[in-house]
């Protein structure tokens, strides 16, 4: 059964009607994104398994790939991004 990357909650959902604009009951999250395909990985380029995939910047955000499947809603932390980006100003210094 599919599953929200975000909040790990079941998704009713059957086959792959899923729509750009539509979001996750559970947090609102959008579902037409990276981290809510079964193609997104982060430990390989580009985040993404299909090799002609045209992956954008923000995985978080809906977008238009066509190669888009909704995946199994294995967590994928949001806030890593957030994170690393804290990290990095402390390293550097910037307030």
């Amino acid at each position: 059964m599919p599953g929200c990357a975000h909040c790990g909650r079941k998704l009713d959902i059957i086959a792959n009607q899923v729509g750009r604009r539509d979001t996750c009951p559970g947090c609102e999250e959008d579902l037409r994104s990276c981290r809510n395909c079964r193609h997104f990985d982060e430990s390989v380029a580009k985040a993404c398994k299909e090799p002609f995939a045209e992956v954008p910047r923000d995985k978080d955000e809906a977008n238009f790939c066509e190669l888009f499947q909704l995946g199994e809603g294995g967590l994928h932390p949001k806030d890593s991004r957030d994170a690393m980006l804290s990290a990095a100003e402390a390293l550097f210094g910037r307030k």
